[in-house]
């Protein structure tokens, strides 16, 4: 069993910073990418931002400049710094994980974390 526990969401005013975390325990033995994805209502889930174990990263145009992705491999969490937060980035954020568990690459996810940008 593998788990990607995510904190740090909430709610937040136009312009202010957010800082999200996932940590992944159980039984994966090597991440390979560890990223953020989100959903608005009434929208797909798209990618905010990824990075790899050599870290590497990718970002969605949307929030270049504004968000940053990093990732501790010895303790297999991923961060995602969040400034000049927007309300169209309000969404519930997920933590991805592509790893080997048994021999097999495969794709988990956390429970979901929601961020609201209100004024």
């Amino acid at each position: 069993q593998v788990q990607l526990v995510e904190s740090g969401g909430g709610l937040v005013q136009p312009g202010g910073s957010l800082r999200l975390s996932c940590a992944a325990s159980g039984s994966i033995r090597r991440i390979y990418v560890m990223g953020w994805y989100r959903q608005a209502p009434g929208k797909q889930r798209e990618l905010v931002a990824n990075i790899t174990e050599g870290g590497s990263t990718n970002y969605a145009d949307s929030v270049k400049g504004r968000f940053t992705i990093s990732r501790d491999n010895a303790k297999n969490t991923v961060t995602l710094q969040m400034n000049s937060l927007k309300p169209e980035d309000t969404a519930v954020y997920y933590c991805n994980a592509d790893g080997l568990v048994a021999g097999t690459v495969a794709d988990f996810w956390g429970q979901g974390t929601q961020v609201t940008v209100s004024s």
